[in-house]
């Protein structure tokens, strides 16, 4: 059964892909203009062609460090704030108008400030960090504000030891929440970390790349840099999600997951 669904899913994405691809040729045939729109295939030969220079991988390997490496950071802070704002009312007051600060203010705001307080180079997995955190922390803090009271009160009537409650308590609960910032904070994370890119243009980086084939000109390598960001995207969220799944699938059969 699982096959079939996973065939149906597959063959869904398939059908979608080539329609969208026959819509982007139909448009770029009909504009005839390749300095706005590039025909895919000329796109995929660009693309092509990148990939089998070294400067390419090194390149996406650089970005795709500076991401994941803010990203790994901004997890572990907002782990860390969710657990103290919700043990700590005095803490939430205090850190969630920062919170709503980094939510309203435009990210282009965060970049150009960070420019000023350290090196270029620094600037794209800080606004990694800076846009990834909240999601987490606020994810995370609802997740261990919504847990069962009952759940709670029988762990204290059995005198359950911080560990036991951990497990078997705190964990399962708030794992659905967690899955779904790490789902969000990571889009969040490639769109923020890209676009400090661009405006900083760090050595060895995407958006460094996708700054220089704006200003030349070279429309198919833009749309093929562009494409890299996606795909990136994409594969990491769905391995980041794979791992975890598979992490919470081993948890709960060595039983850490029940409540009995």
């Amino acid at each position: 059964m699982k096959r079939r669904e996973r065939a149906i899913r597959l063959t869904r994405v398939l059908i979608a892909l080539v329609f969208w691809l026959g819509v982007w040729s139909i448009t770029a045939w009909a504009l005839h203009q390749p300095l706005l729109l590039p025909m895919p295939h000329r796109v995929a030969a660009c693309l092509w062609g990148l990939m089998k220079t070294g400067s390419f991988w090194s390149t996406a390997c650089a970005s795709l460090l500076r991401v994941l490496g803010g990203l790994v950071l901004a997890v572990v802070l907002g782990c860390g704030l969710a657990v103290l704002t919700e043990r700590y009312e005095w803490l939430n007051a205090l850190f969630s108008p920062v919170l709503s600060l980094i939510r309203s203010m435009p990210v282009a705001s965060f970049i150009i400030l960070a420019v000023l307080w350290m090196g270029r180079d620094r600037v794209p997995m800080f606004i990694v960090v800076l846009m990834a955190l909240p999601v987490v922390w606020s994810n995370v803090a609802a997740g261990i504000h919504t847990t069962d009271p009952a759940l709670l009160e029988m762990a204290r009537a059995y005198q359950f030891p911080e560990l036991q409650r951990l497990r078997r308590i705190w964990l399962p609960s708030v794992m659905p929440q967690f899955l779904s910032a790490c789902r969000t904070a990571l889009g969040l994370a490639w769109k923020a970390g890209v676009a400090a890119e661009v405006l900083t243009v760090p050595a060895k980086s995407i958006g460094r790349m996708l700054y220089t084939t704006k200003l030349n000109l070279e429309v198919e390598e833009l749309f093929a840099w562009t494409a890299v960001v996606v795909a990136l995207s994409l594969i990491i969220e769905q391995g980041l999600l794979s791992l975890l799944s598979a992490a919470g699938s081993a948890y709960n059969a060595k039983g850490g997951g029940g409540h009995g």
